[in-house]
């Protein structure tokens, strides 16, 4: 008969021995979802390739939850299958997966950038970054109100930073508007506020002068 050794207790396993793994109902896929298909035709890669982006709606909230990317060049599937794992991994467990769009912007093909459409891409996953951009918009994940909303609120900063900007380089100009009289260092202050007159220096900051014999 096993006997216990001295000091130790029986600890009562609980009913329920497997714990399952907590999962934001938000990002729990559905069988059936709703999704929009985009044929990108990029311009390092010489086969089209079309990339499918489904989302989902949950308390009137629209999210992303997975993308595919697919193309008939099987040299670069692999690639497209990592894009397309890491990518839904995103989807469905960041709370703002807005940041995989500047992420992808960030990468920079080795070979250069290339235009398309009047516009500059530095690689393929740019393009991807901007499809992606373009449903978020499509299916009113973000509005163009809310992005109009950032573009005014950065014009109403810039606007109120301007006479504090034009109040500094107005500082550092070394000409009077109104005497057109060239200013120089204080040797008093240090503040470039010297100006002569008539033989005189004079200094309209601190008040320093000296005339010439």
């Amino acid at each position: 008969m096993f006997k216990l050794p001295p000091g130790a207790q029986i600890k009562e396993i609980s009913e329920n021995p497997t714990q399952q793994y907590k999962t934001d109902p938000k990002s729990i896929r559905p069988e059936v979802v709703d999704a929009k298909v985009y044929k990108l035709k990029s311009a390092f890669i010489k086969n089209s390739v079309f990339v499918t982006l489904s989302f989902i709606k949950h308390d009137d909230h629209i999210r992303p939850i997975e993308i595919f990317i697919n193309s008939k060049d099987l040299n670069r599937a692999p690639e497209y299958v990592v894009l397309t794992r890491l990518i839904s991994a995103i989807f469905r467990r960041a709370t703002d997966p807005m940041f995989i769009l500047e992420e992808l912007h960030g990468i920079h093909d080795p070979n250069g950038g290339s235009f398309k459409d009047g516009k500059y891409y530095h690689s393929f996953y740019a393009e991807v970054a901007e499809t992606i951009e373009n449903f978020f918009y499509d299916v009113g994940i973000i509005s163009k109100e809310d992005t109009k909303k950032e573009k005014e609120q950065l014009e109403k900063v810039s606007n109120e930073e301007m006479p504090e900007l034009v109040e500094k380089v107005a500082e550092s100009l070394v000409t009077d508007e109104n005497m057109n009289i060239q200013f120089k260092i204080c040797p008093a202050c240090g503040s470039k506020s010297l100006k002569t007159e008539n033989g005189c220096d004079s200094c309209i900051e601190c008040g320093y002068s000296k005339c010439d014999k």
